[in-house]
């Protein structure tokens, strides 16, 4: 089993990375390797998110590493809250107060369009590499259901008529942003783990 940090604390992240990645790669979250620090992402895009937080660890750490930053992108709201997802209501506001804050922005708002989006980073012997996953849905006009995190009971995927905190998490882990943009990783370093070619 290979060995890569993931730069995260996130256990609802980790969980579902873990379970996307399979037996073949043993995650370190940043706890695991003893580091203690918060991460900045004070950039306007997922993808410089994602770098500022890779490189940060490969400095500090100089092993295989990889990071992700996720945003929520409504249509109505011309992109929010993209980038600012996770502290949409403050930096000190919780998924629950983001969720209404969504809601109430979108209010009565016919068009309720919305796709997440994942954004990785991987540093590969210092080399980076970028693998982006989409996933299409709408926003809800309630939150509903239990299962998942973040803005997932207000989320409904295309062609389901549930959110994804409703849906069975084995079946959001194959169609969700993170899976596509963490089942491009994966393929990436099979690619690269070929014999001649050993990079763990």
């Amino acid at each position: 089993m290979k060995n890569i940090i993931f730069a995260t604390n996130n256990k609802h992240k980790t969980e579902e990375i873990r379970v996307i990645l399979g037996s073949d790669y043993q995650i370190t979250t940043l706890k695991d390797a003893g580091i203690d620090i918060e991460i900045p992402e004070p950039h306007h895009t997922l993808k410089e998110n994602a770098i500022e937080k890779a490189r940060t660890i490969f400095q500090l750490t100089n092993e295989n590493c990889f990071s992700e930053d996720t945003g929520l992108q409504v249509e109505a709201l011309n992109g929010a809250p993209g980038v600012f997802s996770a502290r949409y209501a403050g930096e000190e506001a919780n998924s629950d107060d983001n969720i209404k804050k969504l809601l109430l922005e979108l209010n009565n708002q016919p068009n309720r369009k919305a796709c997440f989006t994942t954004c990785i980073c991987l540093i590969l012997n210092g080399k980076e590499y970028f693998f982006e996953g989409k996933c299409a849905g709408k926003i809800s006009l309630t939150a509903s259901g239990t299962n998942g995190f973040g803005y997932d009971p207000v989320f409904i995927p295309d062609g389901y008529e549930a959110s994804f905190a409703e849906l069975d998490q084995k079946v959001k882990a194959k169609i969700s942003h993170r899976k596509i943009a963490v089942s491009k990783m994966v393929e990436f370093l099979h690619h690269f783990n070929e014999p001649s070619t050993n990079i763990f």
